[in-house]
């Protein structure tokens, strides 16, 4: 249900997004199948707060010792149980999300809330990887973002993109909360200059991504604007 990155520098790891309630041991156990340690992490970045992606981070934060970093706009429903906005969902999504909902644990299934979060604001230069950009991405959720490390090449978009299969299709993620802000956020990322695009969903791009982005913005919604950078 969703992916979780793992990014490296040396030593040094950051973990950005965190999968569901349940995934914080699951996290734990690939780092360590690594040949790591959980405490090499030294932040857990989400890129919005919905259960799938923010749902694991208290557990591995717990595990690991690192702060939990968001948006400030989401940051209130990762630091709590209270529910942020639900999406306003096209009629063509419901059954789509009630198939997704049965891959989530029970509503039952308690979140262990993280001891600390961090909020970000758009365009701060996150320590990792050469200096990670966070790029604001509102519409999925109104605190969604983007990591764009332009040293790498490498852009994690959230769930403001996604690819699905079986072709990798790419295209503008599902279940926004304002489906025009998800466009306007789906050109700004498509407009950075990116050889690797990671989604929150769906497999990534692994080259030649800005093209990819570009083209897929101007089949559905019209042409990308230029690059902001």
């Amino acid at each position: 249900m969703g992916q979780a990155y793992l990014w490296r520098d040396g030593d040094e790891l950051t973990l950005i997004d965190a999968g569901a309630i349940g995934a914080g041991a699951l996290i734990a156990e690939a780092v360590t199948g690594l040949g790591l340690h959980p405490r090499d992490v030294r932040r857990i970045v989400l890129t919005h707060f919905h259960e799938d992606h923010a749902g694991g981070a208290g557990e591995f934060a717990a595990l690991s010792g690192a702060p939990v970093l968001a948006h400030r706009l989401d940051a209130p429903f990762v630091r709590s149980d209270t529910p942020g906005p639900p999406p306003l969902f096209e009629d063509w999504e419901r059954p789509l999300h009630a198939e997704a909902a049965k891959l989530l644990p029970p509503s039952s299934a308690r979140r262990v809330l993280p001891a600390e979060v961090v909020e970000v604001p758009d365009g701060e230069v996150l320590d990792f990887g050469g200096g990670a950009r966070v790029v604001g991405a509102p519409g999925h959720t109104d605190g969604s973002i983007g990591l764009h490390l332009p040293e790498h090449g490498v852009l994690f978009t959230g769930d403001a993109v996604a690819s699905v299969p079986p072709d990798g299709r790419v295209l503008m993620g599902v279940f926004n909360l304002d489906r025009e802000r998800t466009v306007e956020s789906f050109r700004k990322l498509a407009a950075l200059d990116t050889e690797v695009a990671c989604f929150g969903h769906g497999d990534p791009v692994r080259r030649g991504a800005s093209a990819v982005l570009r083209a897929a913005v101007e089949r559905d919604h019209g042409a990308a604007s230029a690059s902001p950078e």
